[in-house]
């Protein structure tokens, strides 16, 4: 079973019912996936929110609405899941530019939404390095700071958190760490949309391991899972960013693997990024997909 295929499937379902209730569990049955791995592919591949979308689909068709003369603001309003006039006219006005009312007063230009489908790209088959890693439950233990998410080029947020860590710090650090990922380690977490720019993040700098912690640090649980392992080699971060995009676009809907909603690890083989062939693993643990 194809996942852009189902996921295609999930999109008429959502179009079918923008005038009635969306049930997001209905949602990901058809889609062959859980609603969180649905939510992040739609994001990546679209590069907006799921929720996003449906409000503007929404908003699409209410402009259409409003040209039928027999249409009244409110029952258009309670049609697409409005509680209240005034709530859909600031959602039509933020999007339009213009009120529900102005537009029964006839020649104004409205903003079009279409529909979307997805399909995979061919860009020139270049092969992806990966394996698949079964580990049990075990921690992330560093430092954690909230910062947002960045596409391109380095994030500096990273720095306030690095600079926390004295080289006592990092030697005992190290000295915990007794499982794969060996090393200092970068962890992603607690995404408020994993795939859209400027989203907030829990950044975790630590190490992986299954002892005993003192409290002075920042401790994530990390549950048993399959880990998708991705080699990296290339300049930083470009290859990397490169990479991420990759898993998501070509990766993901070809692969019979989904996201588990779990935290995203990437180890890096040292703190000089300067080299041309510098090596990088993402970590991105992942569950077979009900499509498979």
């Amino acid at each position: 079973m194809n996942t852009l295929t189902q996921m295609n499937k999930a999109m008429r379902y959502i179009e079918q019912n923008l005038m009635g209730e969306i049930e997001f569990d209905e949602m990901s049955r058809i889609a062959c996936c859980s609603e969180y791995h649905f939510r992040r592919m739609f994001s990546f591949l679209s590069g907006m929110p799921l929720g996003e979308y449906i409000r503007r689909r929404k908003l699409s068709i209410a402009a259409v609405l409003l040209n039928e003369e027999d249409n009244k603001i409110i029952d258009i309003a309670l049609q697409l899941g409005y509680n209240s006039p005034d709530a859909f006219s600031k959602a039509f006005q933020a999007m339009h530019g213009i009120s529900p009312s102005r537009v029964k007063k006839g020649n104004i230009i409205l903003k079009a939404f279409p529909p979307m489908t997805f399909q995979l790209t061919i860009k020139g088959g270049n092969e992806m390095d990966y394996r698949i890693v079964e580990k049990d439950a075990f921690k992330i233990v560093g430092l954690k700071k909230r910062i947002t998410l960045i596409f391109e080029g380095v994030n500096h947020q990273m720095d306030s958190v690095l600079q926390g860590l004295t080289d006592e710090g990092i030697k005992e650090l190290k000295s915990l760490c007794d499982i794969e990922p060996k090393g200092m380690l970068s962890v992603s977490t607690n995404f408020s949309e994993r795939t859209v720019e400027g989203s907030e993040l829990d950044q975790y700098i630590g190490v992986a391991t299954t002892k005993q912690i003192s409290a002075q640090w920042d401790v994530l649980e990390v549950d048993s899972a399959n880990w998708a392992v991705f080699t990296v080699v290339g300049e930083f971060p470009k290859a990397l960013q490169d990479t991420w995009a990759r898993i998501y676009a070509e990766w993901f809907p070809t692969s019979g693997y989904e996201l588990t909603g779990g935290p995203e690890i990437l180890w890096n083989e040292s703190p000089d990024t300067s080299k041309s062939n510098y090596k990088s693993e993402i970590w991105i643990p992942v569950r077979k997909s009900d499509s498979m």
